[in-house]
């Protein structure tokens, strides 16, 4: 979770979950279904039954299962955003193909998250989002502006954004698809997201 929220495990003395943590229980819970199952196969009542309360309690935080599963979306969303700034820190072209690298890995590490993020929240790209730092969207363009420089057109930029975003989306699903099954997916993902292939310039 990202760091303004509450820690999962805090319960009341009577072993009931403070206000506002059960949210953050859910959404773990969630996660932690997605990691073995499809979201299609999500169900609110056993995850209810998991954390130990009713399903009154969890429909007042979530009414139905959308807006569970878009809860758990926007996490993945931002999870992938940290992942990918966190591997692009050190700046400059290497540092973006990094960035590209990271996402191809995130989709191999979280398959069912991976495709809830990209087939539920079509905002994934949206400058305007609440948060825009924790928008693999947002990092996306400020990454191609810096490197393609003040000369770039808004045309060239879009191009960037657009090329870069195709490449590492479309290895993704290739590979969570079973199109491609190397031996070495780290190889292939090093081999194929390069500051070359990225044609940063």
């Amino acid at each position: 979770m990202s760091e303004n929220d509450n820690t999962v495990n805090i319960r009341s003395p009577k072993g009931g979950y403070h206000h506002g943590d059960l949210r953050v229980a859910l959404i773990t819970t969630g996660l932690k279904k997605l990691e073995e199952g499809s979201a299609e196969s999500l169900s609110l009542r056993e995850i209810a039954r998991e954390i130990g309360v009713s399903a009154t309690a969890i429909y007042r935080h979530f009414p139905d299962k959308d807006s569970l599963l878009s809860a758990l979306a926007a996490e993945g969303m931002a999870q992938l955003a940290r992942e990918q700034k966190a591997a692009g820190k050190a700046g400059g072209k290497e540092g973006f193909a990094e960035m590209g690298r990271a996402y191809v890995r995130f989709a191999m590490n979280n398959p069912a998250l991976f495709r809830l993020v990209f087939s539920s929240l079509p905002a994934v790209a949206d400058p305007n989002c609440a948060n825009p730092e924790d928008s693999p969207g947002w990092l996306l363009r400020q990454s191609i502006t810096e490197l393609a420089g003040p000369k770039a057109s808004d045309a060239e930029r879009k191009a960037g954004v657009l090329r870069a975003w195709a490449l590492v989306h479309g290895l993704a699903m290739l590979i969570l698809s079973g199109q491609i099954a190397p031996k070495d997916i780290d190889q292939l993902i090093n081999e194929v997201v390069s500051v070359d292939s990225l044609k940063l310039g």
